[in-house]
């Protein structure tokens, strides 16, 4: 069953921001099912030098993700757009089991069918080990609350 994940393509400034944002929310629920839903079903990713290829796939990837970065907490912001694609930057604070916290910095390519449905997504990032001293990200798991700065207005 194939549905339409709105806004849809072509992107004006304002839908390609509604869309970073939507995901942002998404992704900051780290429920790997709910975030698939916004990919086709055989949408292709590379995320650093691992390469995958399907929802079933996506939602393993995430799994194993949120399983090893902890207390996940992500900012996307809105990069670049034309009328199916949109490039974003992120970063996102998480720790590991020892309790090591990093800042993850990257960048997105996205490419929509006329569905809005991503079917394809490609990633570069980088992590920093930062003190936990040095975090931005407070806001409670779940989505950033509407008060909480972007990254352009944290400096990041």
């Amino acid at each position: 069953m194939s549905y339409a994940r709105p806004p849809l393509p072509p992107f004006t400034a304002e839908t390609a921001a509604r869309k970073v944002r939507l995901a942002e929310d998404a992704w900051n629920s780290r429920d790997p099912q709910l975030v698939s839903l916004g990919y086709s079903v055989d949408s292709m990713w590379r995320n650093r030098a691992e390469f995958i290829n399907g929802r079933p796939a996506i939602v393993e990837f995430l799994g194993r993700k949120w399983a090893r970065e902890l207390d996940y907490r992500l900012i996307k912001e809105l990069w670049a757009f034309t009328e199916n694609r949109i490039a974003v930057r992120f970063a996102y604070e998480w720790h590991d089991d020892a309790g090591n916290w990093f800042r993850s910095y990257g960048n997105e390519n996205w490419e929509f069918g006329d569905d809005g449905l991503m079917r394809r997504r490609l990633a570069c990032i980088n992590d920093l080990p930062i003190a936990e001293a040095d975090r931005r990200y407070f806001w409670p798991p779940g989505p950033r609350v509407a008060n909480h700065p972007g990254l352009s207005e944290l400096g990041l």
